[in-house]
């Protein structure tokens, strides 16, 4: 049976409701040899983030997705203690970010050497945490991949394989999507565990579908940034293209940041339930629709 694998252990579809795809709860996104890097008090992050989480239940909201990942201030340590204090799952991601945020070890490591890490934190846990990855981030540049960073997706493929975890990618253009395929296929694995992040980026609409046809999510995750009216017509489109199926939302939201004081001001994770999903109702989408974008599609996706 598959299980989406959180702080809080495996939970089966049963056990979960709406789940959030693309959040943030803790996230430094200066380079990784910057004094302070990563560096907070967990107390710190509890007193800042609890309060969002506790928004998000209250709005329907069962689980989400961390997305900060190696290069970006990935703290799965601090995850866990935010997660234990408000008994709220998060899944938690292996994997490393694109240049220049990539350190200078991953740069030297062999890439089985990634592939060994990578699958370590899928199967036996994140660090001393004791957590297991629930998946793999990680991230392309714009104009195409570096050596590195197909290195790092090489090494993610054949760690993703061997426990059937999805690989999603923050990838901006649609033709670097293609050639991050091409490579997951030549490692043997397949597109149906990839998820084209922030998909809502590449104005071409057609490598949209392309990419949903060739079986990966495609997912619109900074719902309540801006104006709603595009991305309402995005997801029509999608569904009209009989393609719902391989369709994530989320925001993109959150964060303790510790290059700010204090950690930041947050953004809540409760746009999408309370002010985005009363306006695809208003659209005219019915509920079994929303289900399967909100509920049945990210554990579709996550889970294994």
């Amino acid at each position: 049976m598959p299980h989406l694998i959180t702080t809080l252990g495996p939970k089966a579809a049963g056990e979960l409701g709406m789940i959030l795809p693309h959040e943030h709860v803790f996230v430094d996104l200066r380079t990784w040899d910057q004094p302070g890097y990563a560096q907070a008090d967990p107390a710190d992050v509890v007193r800042l983030m609890a309060p969002e989480i506790k928004r998000a239940r209250a709005a329907g909201v069962t689980a989400l997705v961390e997305c900060s990942t190696g290069g970006v201030g990935r703290r799965a340590d601090i995850d866990r203690v935010v997660s234990e204090a408000t008994g709220f799952p998060i899944a938690v991601p292996t994997g490393f970010y694109r240049e220049p945020w990539i350190p200078d070890w991953v740069h030297a490591a062999r890439e089985d050497a990634l592939h060994d890490l990578m699958r370590r934190e899928l199967t036996e846990g994140i660090e001393a945490t004791g957590v297991p990855a629930a998946w793999v981030k990680l991230s392309a540049g714009d104009d195409g991949l570096t050596a590195t960073e197909a290195k790092i997706l090489r090494a993610a493929a054949k760690a993703a394989a061997g426990v059937n975890a999805v690989i999603g990618s923050h990838t901006i253009r649609g033709r670097v999507v293609r050639d991050q395929l091409a490579i997951i296929e030549a490692a043997g694995y397949t597109p149906a565990r990839f998820i084209w992040i922030h998909t809502q980026a590449e104005p071409d609409f057609a490598l949209h579908l392309e990419m949903a046809r060739r079986g990966c999510w495609i997912e619109y995750d900074n719902i309540g940034w801006e104006d709603d009216a595009p991305h309402i017509e995005r997801i029509q489109r999608v569904l009209d293209a009989g393609l719902g199926d391989h369709l994530l939302l989320s925001h993109d939201r959150g964060w303790y940041d510790p290059a700010q004081p204090g950690g930041g001001v947050p953004k809540p994770y409760t746009y999408l339930s309370e002010t985005f999903l009363p306006k695809l109702k208003a659209a005219g989408m019915d509920d079994a629709t929303i289900r399967q974008l909100t509920i049945d599609n990210p554990f579709r996706a996550f889970a294994r």
